[in-house]
């Protein structure tokens, strides 16, 4: 079949699934759900499935997306609930569909997430990291591929709100995907580097959608 798209989310304990774990993981569910995915030609032949953008360790998400193709044509209403049935805990497929828009148009993701204090009042957290973030520039050191550098991450950061919860400060915030890529864990580093007072004890992130440059859905 032509090439098609998996969304999924993982969640629970699945968040602590590798990449290389997932696509493993990916492989062996549409063999048990028999399923048989198209393998590349040559002379080391893998199966063609690709993720885009991977999750780092520990981060959730309910927009996750795959694309494969099948030998032979399928019923793809029925592909999720037969994936699903033979995935781990916290995997769940919620749609199949032909592909519409190339990996590289996908421009930003929705996040939420939480930054937890054990002992700072959330009110007062909240009411600060407004203000740190509205800062016209948020430059950091960050990795590169030639080591440590400087980087503004404001211009990545299309939206982000706060609200005080309980024990906790909830984050809502719209981030660059691609050029440039925002990993939300810059989000707290930043903290860290600039204002040690404002970061968090712990912080946690859960990606809830991907948007075209336009902010419609990304499929």
């Amino acid at each position: 079949m032509d090439k098609l798209r998996l969304r999924f989310e993982k969640t629970g304990r699945a968040v602590w699934i590798s990449h290389l774990d997932l696509m493993h993981t990916m492989q062996r569910a549409f063999s048990r759900a028999g399923y048989a995915l198209k393998y590349s030609e040559g002379f080391n032949p893998h199966p063609q499935i690709s993720i885009a953008l991977p999750l780092s360790v520990g981060v959730g998400s309910y927009c996750e997306l795959m694309d494969f193709r099948l030998n032979g044509d399928t019923a793809l209403a029925a592909l999720p609930a037969r994936l699903t049935a033979v995935m781990p805990e916290g995997i769940r497929v919620t749609d199949c569909y032909e592909q519409v828009n190339k990996f590289a148009l996908l421009k930003y993701l929705e996040i939420r997430g939480s930054f937890e204090y054990d002992e700072r009042p959330a009110g007062e957290m909240a009411e600060e990291l407004t203000r740190f973030f509205a800062q016209p520039e948020i430059v950091i050191e960050k990795k590169t591929k030639r080591g440590l550098g400087q980087s503004d991450i404001k211009p990545a950061i299309r939206e982000i709100a706060f609200e005080a919860g309980e024990g906790e400060v909830l984050l809502h915030a719209v981030i660059s995907a691609q050029e440039p890529t925002l990993n939300p864990a810059l989000l707290p580093d930043a903290l860290r580097q600039l204002k040690p007072a404002l970061a968090p004890d712990f912080a946690k992130f859960t990606r809830i959608e991907n948007y075209l440059e336009n902010m419609q859905v990304f499929r």
